[in-house]
């Protein structure tokens, strides 16, 4: 069943992320059922007391992870986008996609999570209403890397996103390079600089309206740049970092200049990562043509990891 949703909020949402699926704005949904197969998954939440509140999260755990009760595996949060919810996987069909790679043993195993990030960008809001990122890392983390069976080391934990959750990734992992040895975006909601203030009935007056839940209102510059994932690049300090990002040459919202531009920046750093421009616009066929794309990109570098381990090379946690 469909949410009722005001009509300029539908407008403004589809006018930032072009997302597809507005059934996903409610705050809890019920959690879909897994396919009974040989990977398996749950919807749970994660008490939180930064928040005040409890945030849903599913997880899908690799095949024969219930076969050795010893053994601990790398992770991946997945970060979903703007009118998205932890349950982008169950609801798109992905999780039989991911089913499927690891059948062809074409992916090592891992775990998938996937946090409810609602419309924070998966940041601190400007006003500290909202704690995502001290949520994020000081609760959400450590809950799941307790419960499950995680190897819970930088190079044994990824981050991935898209859209807005590909923002929150690519800030995530740059601002927090020692938490995360690898990060892939699709279709990141990158924009090199604030949409200019316009009209309310305007685009840009949407894309305003939107970021200025998280960014202030109206959007403070100062904050932009500080948590802008172009602006973090500069700076951060990524060597040994893992790095994937594409974008659709055709996006409806023009992120793939903000794509192009992250990819000079990098290229001017020296910092290796690699870079798709593939054709397509900004939907959901164009995230599931390219998923399976970046799951064997943190899929290779958790088995890099595991192979320096197994040589007695230290990593640091």
């Amino acid at each position: 069943m469909r949410t009722a949703l005001k009509p300029n909020f539908i407008a403004a949402a589809l006018i930032v992320f072009g997302v597809c699926c507005l059934s996903a704005m409610r705050l809890f949904p019920a959690p879909a059922p897994f396919p009974s197969t040989a990977a398996r998954g749950e919807c749970r939440a994660v008490p939180s007391r930064i928040l005040g509140h409890s945030v849903p999260y599913c997880v899908i755990l690799p095949p024969g992870y219930g076969e050795d009760a010893n053994r601990r595996y790398p992770v991946l949060y997945y970060l979903h986008g703007l009118g998205d919810n932890e349950q982008m996987f169950v609801r798109s069909g992905a999780f039989n996609l991911i089913e499927e790679l690891w059948d062809r043993h074409e992916l090592g195993d891992f775990v998938i999570v996937s946090p409810a990030g609602y419309a924070s960008f998966f940041m601190n809001s400007h006003d500290a209403s909202l704690r995502y990122d001290d949520f994020f890392r000081q609760e959400f983390m450590p809950w799941i890397e307790n419960r499950y069976r995680i190897a819970a080391r930088r190079e044994s934990r990824g981050i991935g996103g898209i859209s807005m959750g590909g923002y929150g990734a690519l800030r995530m992992a740059f601002l927090h390079p020692q938490f995360f040895g690898s990060v892939s975006v699709h279709r990141a909601a990158l924009m090199e600089r604030l949409p200019a203030v316009s009209v309310n009935n305007s685009p840009e007056g949407g894309r305003l309206r939107i970021l200025g839940n998280v960014f202030g209102s109206p959007p403070d510059r100062l904050f932009w740049d500080r948590n802008n994932p172009l602006a973090i690049a500069r700076t951060a300090e990524l060597a040994g970092m893992k790095i994937y990002f594409d974008c659709g040459s055709e996006d409806d919202y023009g992120f793939e200049a903000g794509a192009q531009a992250l990819h000079n920046l990098l290229v001017s750093r020296r910092i290796a990562h690699e870079f798709h421009l593939y054709p397509g616009g900004h939907n959901w066929s164009y995230f599931a043509g390219h998923l399976p794309d970046s799951l064997r990109f943190h899929s290779a570098a958790f088995r890099l990891s595991h192979t320096r381990l197994s040589h007695g090379e230290q990593i640091p946690r």
